[in-house]
């Protein structure tokens, strides 16, 4: 039944546009792999050359870049036309819905070049899971991000147990991740120990419920065809750290 849900995702999407733009890089038949420019225009043959481990190592440059204060200089006019009718990412990044944390700032990549899903306590639903199938499995993502950050508010809140309207189900995620903590102290978001222990314990809380719920990615990850990482982004000096 997923197989044949995957197949038709595939078909439709393609029927609707989502090869490249670019002339005579999406032939329909064999792709030779092209070498990767920083900040260039992703192609498909570009895309094919890319490996989960080179996807990590372009953003990790892209956000050493980023906290240099030193990004790329790009025609995004350019990317916009040139990716008009189709695109190749090659990373995926789970974000929060926090105003200071965009993953396109933040790892210096440009139009077409990272899929995102952002959500407060950069969490996974049926729905983000779903995107990110897509993504690696009919787009060629290589590479699965959860990217936590400091001072998270959606994090303080599941810390002081709010509850808000839908809110609270979408803090109900990040629970066992508190409950998990161990630092000494009171248990809330007045201990910037704990909160910064329930961060990082989110993250990687959500690395393996991504492994967990979704069959096709955990499949790609153990044919060594994406990575599923975890990493966390300090508000106070721009820098993200991997786990």
């Amino acid at each position: 039944m997923k197989k044949n849900y995957l197949s038709a995702l595939a078909l439709a999407l393609t029927c609707a546009g989502t090869g490249s733009a670019l002339a005579g890089d999406d032939h329909g038949g064999p792709v030779t792999p092209k070498p990767y420019s920083a900040g260039a225009t992703l192609t498909k043959s570009v895309q094919a050359g890319i490996t989960a481990n080179k996807a990590l190592e372009i953003l990790q440059a892209g956000n050493a870049r980023f906290a240099a204060n030193k990004p790329l200089r790009r025609n995004l006019k350019a990317q916009v036309q040139a990716t008009a009718l189709g695109q190749y990412p090659f990373a995926s990044v789970v974000g929060c819905l926090d105003s200071r944390t965009g993953p396109e700032l933040v790892f210096d990549q440009g139009i077409g070049d990272i899929f995102v899903a952002r959500v407060a306590g950069n969490t996974v639903n049926e729905d983000i899971l779903g995107s990110l199938e897509y993504a690696s499995k009919v787009a060629g993502s290589r590479l699965v991000v959860v990217l936590g950050h400091t001072s998270c508010g959606a994090v303080k809140g599941a810390c002081d147990d709010v509850k808000m309207g839908n809110l609270t189900g979408l803090l109900g995620k990040i629970k066992p991740a508190v409950a998990a903590a161990s630092t000494p102290g009171e248990r809330n978001s007045h201990n910037h120990a704990f909160v910064g222990e329930v961060t990082e314990l989110n993250v990687k809380q959500v690395v393996q419920r991504i492994r967990d719920e979704s069959p096709v990615l955990k499949a790609l990850e153990d044919e060594g065809k994406i990575r599923i990482v975890g990493a966390l982004y300090d508000t106070s000096n721009g820098k993200v750290m991997w786990y």
